[in-house]
């Protein structure tokens, strides 16, 4: 026991020097951020000790981690003096990451190595939005009420993801956390990213088979990259061209999907959808590339050899994937299935390249008493035959379907 203390502080005086290696893994823009990251990082740390049980049981489904910083004074620069981290049923996301083939390496790197970016396309909620920096995942606020409906649908929701083997359009769920900084608590939820990682979105719509209300915003078409609804689409002339073999096998999954959905009094989704357009993004890859080389050789020898400096990466919209120098010179039709799940190509006999990019969001509103207030609202309002959001989930699921079918040809 006399050589413990000594041990101790050998071991203390280490772990300082180690952390103080690490000061740059948790700086982010914001304390939230460092503190997610932090979080993260501390989680996947945790569960490494912990062997993978052969079965989730039910108390995996109510379990939390917690834990409480306070003087935290080795990385004060970056990180809150003081913070609490909670990270809800640790297993049962764990299990599901492995599910959907997402290694925790994958995932601690996506968050700890570099700060999430903030998003710009905060829903009517008032969430907020971010992305791990190389476009993998998404972080997404949720209200207090959002959390404990997740609680409610978790079991199910992962027995269905079992039975499905993948084959489904709802979001791919890997973790949800408690921040508290400053006294003020947030909620928030990790799941995979339907854009992908490479390709940009060139148009991006939300679908829910409703016409009131449904269209998109002067302040929202201001955006870089804005989100169209139901009104914009139609009104556009847009379809989902994709071939019929493939529009059977999508329908399948979304009624599956809406089927579970509505089993859980879930209404109130929508379908996303961005479009990746191979010809504009061809084309925008040429001018920047051949900017680059103007900006590097002098316009006259461009005219004159008429040369391509192939170096420059595509011009995309601020809350799209930025394209590394790895990713950048990627072939304009290739994508990686086992990462972009949700990419779909368009029907190749279309004039124009497409690929598609379709999910299930917004999956955590129940059909409770508000809703069914803000359905009679409504219904006095626009009139018992209008195509409001706000219906019971049966009729809801079979709306947006119908909806749906009738868009995707």
């Amino acid at each position: 026991m006399s050589s413990h203390q000594p041990s101790g502080k050998n071991m203390k005086t280490k772990h300082i020097k180690a952390v103080s290696q690490k000061v740059k893994l948790f700086r982010a823009s914001e304390p939230l951020l460092s503190v997610l990251m932090w979080g993260i990082n501390h989680s996947i740390s945790e569960l490494s000790h912990v062997s993978i049980p052969v079965m989730l049981m039910p108390d995996d489904f109510k379990a939390n981690g917690k834990i409480k910083i306070d003087n935290h004074l080795f990385n004060k620069e970056n990180l809150p003096s003081h913070f609490k981290f909670k990270e809800y049923c640790p297993q049962v996301f764990r299990n599901l990451r492995t599910l959907f083939s997402i290694t925790d390496h994958e995932y601690l790197n996506s968050f700890v190595c570099s700060s999430p970016i903030y998003d710009d396309s905060a829903g009517k909620s008032g969430a907020k939005f971010l992305r791990s920096s190389e476009g993998k995942f998404v972080v997404k606020t949720i209200s207090k009420e959002e959390v404990e409906l997740m609680h409610n649908i978790l079991p199910p929701y992962h027995q269905y993801i079992v039975e499905k083997h993948g084959e489904t359009l709802l979001p791919q769920y890997l973790g949800m956390y408690r921040l508290t900084v400053d006294g003020a608590e947030t909620y928030m939820v990790i799941m995979r990213s339907i854009f992908g990682h490479t390709l940009p979105i060139h148009r991006k719509y939300d679908l829910k088979g409703s016409l009131i209300d449904r269209q998109a915003s002067d302040k929202e078409k201001a955006k870089d990259l804005p989100t169209y609804k139901d009104i914009d689409f139609l009104s556009g002339n847009r379809r989902i061209i994709v071939g019929q073999q493939t529009k059977d096998q999508i329908l399948i999954k979304l009624k599956s999907d809406t089927d579970f959905l509505s089993e859980q009094k879930i209404m109130d989704y929508s379908l996303l959808v961005g479009i990746h357009d191979m010809d504009k993004y061809e084309q925008d890859r040429e001018e920047d590339d051949a900017e680059t080389a103007s900006q590097e050789n002098g316009d006259a020898v461009i005219e004159e050899e008429g040369e391509d400096s192939g170096s420059g990466e595509c011009l995309t919209p601020p809350d799209s994937p930025v394209l590394t120098p790895r990713t950048r010179h990627v072939m304009i039709e290739e994508y990686d299935p086992s990462i972009d799940v949700y990419a779909v190509k368009g029907y190749e006999r279309c004039p124009r390249k497409l690929i598609y990019f379709m999910a299930l969001i917004d999956i955590l509103t129940h059909w409770g008493a508000k809703k069914k207030a803000a359905q009679a609202a409504k219904t006095v309002k626009h009139g018992a035959g209008a195509e409001i959001s706000s219906v019971k989930p049966e009729q809801y699921a079979k709306r947006f379907l119908d909806f749906i079918s009738k868009v995707m040809e």
